[in-house]
């Protein structure tokens, strides 16, 4: 087994505990693993080993991957923070964007739609303090909510965020696992939590979250950046 068949499949194994200690079906979640840095044949690596699901975090990493690897069946997703000015790049490459977060960033990735299929979106949200990081604030979401669910092309899946590094995690999916609750009050599909990383999944996975992203513990260390 190679060293990235086997942190894959001690990952795998960890995320199946924390689904059974939480008394829920691993096959309930999505594992997306961010491959942040990393070439296009890690990627190639990963599908081999039977991962279908890919992040990334930066426009351009997506675009020049997700062309390269188009012939392999792959489901992108964008988590990175979006400018307005790259969201018609980044809807020709990604199946699910997880951080809209403003309503500017949704009607720029609805412009961008060239055909009748929808795009998955999530709606980002802020847990922190600090109105400078990314993400809606917790009393704003209704209303970018109702926004996105006017735009024809988006879809909403749910809700994204991270843990703030000054919070407990499982505090912080539990307020977040309370919102995601008041998005499907206004969109009963919106069931996608999009939460927990390497360091938090096991709390993500208690709090209800669906998607996880793992980096560099199943990746490797990232390479420095070019």
């Amino acid at each position: 087994m190679s060293e990235l068949a086997a942190r894959l499949s001690a990952i795998d194994a960890q995320i199946a505990d924390a689904a059974r200690r939480s008394g829920r079906d691993p096959a309930e979640l999505t594992r997306i693993v961010v491959t942040k840095f990393h070439p296009s044949s890690l990627v190639r690596e990963l599908h081999a080993l039977g991962v279908s699901d890919v992040g990334e975090n930066r426009q351009q990493e997506l675009s020049a991957k997700q062309a390269e690897l188009a012939a392999l069946e792959l489901r992108w997703h964008f988590i990175g923070q979006a400018q307005t000015n790259k969201a018609a790049s980044i809807r020709r490459s990604a199946d699910a964007v997880h951080s809209v977060d403003r309503e500017r960033l949704a009607d720029a990735l609805h412009r961008a739609a060239e055909d009748e299929t929808p795009l998955d979106v999530l709606a980002q949200i802020n847990l922190t303090d600090d109105p400078g990081r990314g993400g809606v604030a917790p009393g704003a979401v209704e209303a970018l909510v109702e926004h996105i669910l006017a735009l024809p092309s988006l879809r909403l899946r749910g809700v994204m965020a991270v843990a703030p590094l000054d919070e407990e995690p499982a505090s912080a999916f539990a307020r977040l696992r309370g919102i995601a609750d008041r998005v499907i009050a206004l969109a009963p599909e919106a069931s996608w939590i999009s939460a927990g990383m390497t360091g938090d999944f096991a709390e993500a996975i208690a709090a209800g979250a669906t998607h996880l992203r793992i980096g560099s513990a199943i990746t490797g260390p990232r390479p420095e950046r070019g």
